[in-house]
């Protein structure tokens, strides 16, 4: 079993007829079911097909694995003979057939989804021993060799900018492979010496391992890695097992394993078990078992074939979300032992919800999940219509208003109050925060190791320490004779975290982040900078708006401006490069939008937003591409818009109403690109679903804002937001 890693109620089950079927548990609801067939015979190789003219309609095949690729686009089926399936969901209530690959001379034990060279490719491993990397299209791209048997299973990862992939056979050896042909570079034995699984936390700071020996002795381990040493052995397994425990892992907190007719659950940091449930009763003996990504629902096998729904207090509530009304309230909860633990990724108060995966169950209409249509949410919307008809469905808003419902810490800082926070970034490493102050000064925050932060990633639990290098430099921009209430603060990161660019109305400054000191200055106005943005290719190139609504694409390593783009009637307010399109959007304060070829950097076309009746066209315009490159989002003080950026189409538009009135400050995409963080003027912050512009989310100033601080005269309001770099739910407000 796999749940979406989005939308967090639907759930891909493969079984043991070959058959794969999606499931809405929301709405206990088979959406799609897809019974097991060869796509192509003539593709097949010789052993195959004398397999299958030889056992016919016999020919048994079950599903070994089922996964979703991380951007949820794609969903992976692996069988017991030969075979892998790609599919893609379809806006029709289906699923596309996208590739067949023969992976493996026999079974295909394992498969999941890596990005090698930032390429989305698919691992997979067999009975003949080997582990394949294969991209979208069904070509080999790696062949890795070294087992002496069958690999049961493989976990690719990426630690800061080597990517690997750990696998384990059933001899109980463990090796992890690079990207390339020179064969394995660790050796290690995993307790039992028979079949393993190893899994990541979900920050991908830990390692952990469950497995299974011959005897039926189960084994739930801690790695440190980095030494191919066992860290910790959890306790807690009761009897011999016939057949290997299942085992996953939520968030950076639990460990939940299937044995004994139950689910066993151990805190990461403890090594004894610390609550089990029987689920009502009706598991098997080894349950097979799955986390959703938000790590409030679990899905679990039952013995008669069905499936189980447990959920934490948040879990029911997005349960409840997609619940029409004529359902029957869930059933009572499940009371385990007490657990005293924080978070909503908390094990305790689970109740069940049943799904039974019966073949003869109808396909039914797509249902609402969140208030949006499956199927279709998952591939953009085409027109206006289609979000207009999503916008008729029933909705639950979301409403946080009270500091205990969300995670938050405040950076330290002692500047005056006068100052704001005019431009803020994560960076892309997502272990510090980097801060423009209307005063023209940078400062730097890091998340440090420590017991409370072992890994050092940036989080709302603990509060991040102000950095500077040993020499005190202060990263302080060019400001001598500018007029700092009417400046335009600008900053760029580079990709390796390397250089900072940034103005604030006078010379453009290029610092480097490990010294603080000022590498080189250049641009110096008039005109003054209004925005900065590197190219994606080639980090010595830069777009730089102007003050003057020019332009200029800018060498820094010759200190030349190699071309000088003219279109906009105000000054720059936003830029965005879109390789896969191979163009750079700008936008600017006469509202306009204008798209130039990265190629010539010729125009190819200039559109207009739609503003309200009578609106001037002035105030910011800022513009920011989609993980897929093509949808463009689009924020003004007036509204919200997504654009199909190779035809500049409007896909759909929000504009303040209702409970958020007030102009717009800021917009961005969460990492993801599923959600859009957008702040307003009167200090509200709106979540966004990014397909639809939906609503879904309303965060309230009393969460962040001190009641001095919301009593008082002066209206103070998110100026800019930013979001993590690999966290979806977690944003920054400046």
């Amino acid at each position: 079993m796999d749940f979406h890693p989005s939308h967090h109620t639907l759930l891909l089950v493969g079984s043991a007829t070959g058959e794969i079927t999606l499931w809405e548990v929301g709405m206990r609801d088979k959406l799609v079911s897809k019974p097991f067939k060869i796509w192509d015979m003539a593709n097949c190789s010789m052993p195959l097909q004398a397999t299958y003219v030889k056992e016919g309609s016999k020919l048994s095949q079950s599903v070994t694995r089922v996964m979703w690729s991380p951007d949820g686009n794609f969903m992976g089926v692996a069988f017991t003979k030969y075979l892998i399936h790609l599919y893609a969901p379809t806006g029709s209530n289906d699923l596309r057939q996208h590739v067949e690959i023969e992976a493996h001379a026999g079974q295909v034990n394992d498969l999941a989804f890596a990005h090698p060279n930032k390429q989305l490719c698919v691992v997979t491993c067999g009975d003949d021993k080997m582990i394949k990397v294969w991209d979208l299209n069904g070509r080999k791209l790696f062949n890795f060799e070294g087992h002496e048997a069958p690999v049961y299973s493989v976990c690719p990862h990426q630690k800061e900018n080597i990517q690997f992939i750990f696998s384990t056979a059933i001899d109980g050896k463990i090796k992890a492979w690079l990207y390339d042909n020179m064969g394995s570079r660790v050796d290690y034995d995993a307790p039992g010496h028979w079949c393993t699984t190893m899994l990541y936390s979900a920050d991908g700071s830990r390692l952990f391992s469950c497995g299974t020996s011959k005897d039926g002795d189960s084994f739930l381990v801690e790695w440190n890695e980095s030494e191919g040493a066992i860290k910790r052995t959890y306790s807690g397994f009761r009897k011999k097992s016939n057949g290997v425990v299942q085992f996953d892992t939520t968030q950076n907190h639990f460990l939940a394993v299937g044995e004994d007719n139950q689910i066993k659950f151990w805190e990461m940091d403890t090594v004894n078990v610390l609550t089990s449930t029987d689920a009502e009763g009706g598991l098997p003996s080894l349950p097979r078992l799955r986390f959703n990504k938000e790590g409030n629902l679990l899905a679990v096998t039952t013995a008669d074939n069905g499936i189980k729904i447990l959920a934490t207090a948040a879990g029911l509530s997005s349960i409840r979300a997609v619940e029409a009304s004529s359902f029957e309230a869930l059933r009572s909860s499940i009371e385990p032992a007490a657990i005293k633990v924080s978070g909503s990724s908390a094990v305790a108060n689970v109740s069940s919800v049943n799904c039974k995966v019966e073949r003869s169950s109808p396909v039914r209409p797509s249902p609402v999940l969140n208030g949006v249509d499956m199927a279709r949410s998952m591939e953009k919307p085409r027109t206006l219509d289609d979000v207009t008809e999503k916008n008729k469905q029933p909705w639950q808003l979301t409403e946080i208003i009270d500091p205990a419902q969300c995670r938050l810490v405040a950076m330290p800082d002692s500047t005056d109050a006068a100052n704001k926070v005019a431009r803020l970034l994560y960076t892309n490493s997502g272990v510090g925060v980097l801060a423009l102050g209307s005063n023209g000064i940078q400062k730097l925050w890091k998340w440090v190791r420590s017991e409370q932060n072992p890994n050092g990633k940036a989080t709302a639990n603990v509060v991040p320490q102000q950095w500077q290098p040993n020499s005190g430099l202060l990263m302080t921009n060019d400001v001598a004779g500018v007029n700092l209430e009417e400046a335009v603060p600008c900053i760029a990161l580079s990709k390796n975290d390397s250089y900072v660019m940034s103005a604030c109305g006078g010379k453009v400054s290029l610092f480097n982040m490990m010294t603080f000191k000022v590498m080189t200055t250049f641009m110096p106005p008039p005109p003054a900078s209004t925005f900065l943005a590197f190219h994606p290719q080639d980090n010595n190139i830069l777009a730089i708006g102007m003050e003057d609504s020019t332009i200029h694409i800018y060498n820094v390593r010759v200190d030349e401006v190699k071309s000088k783009l003219k279109g906009h009637q105000k000054r720059i307010t936003g830029l965005a490069f879109s390789t896969n399109l191979n163009i750079l959007v700008s936008s600017g304060a006469d509202a306009q939008l204008c798209i130039w070829s990265i190629d010539t950097w010729e125009k190819r076309k200039s559109v207009p937003i739609q503003l309200p009746a009578g609106k001037a066209p002035n105030g910011d315009t800022r513009v920011l591409f989609h993980s897929d490159q093509i949808r463009l989002l689009v924020s003004h003080e007036t509204q919200l818009a997504i654009y199909d950026a190779s035809k500049m189409d409007r896909i759909c538009q929000w504009v303040p109403q209702d409970v958020l009135p007030a102009p717009i400050s800021y917009a961005a995409y969460s990492c993801n690109s599923q959600l859009v963080f957008t702040s307003f003027c009167d200090g509200n912050v709106g979540v966004f679903d990014a397909d639809s512009l939906r609503l879904r989310c309303r965060i309230g100033p009393s969460v962040y804002l001190p009641p001095a601080v919301l009593n008082g005269s002066q209206a103070v309001y998110p100026y800019v937001v930013a979001a993590h770099k690999r966290s979806p739910a977690n944003l920054l407000l400046g």
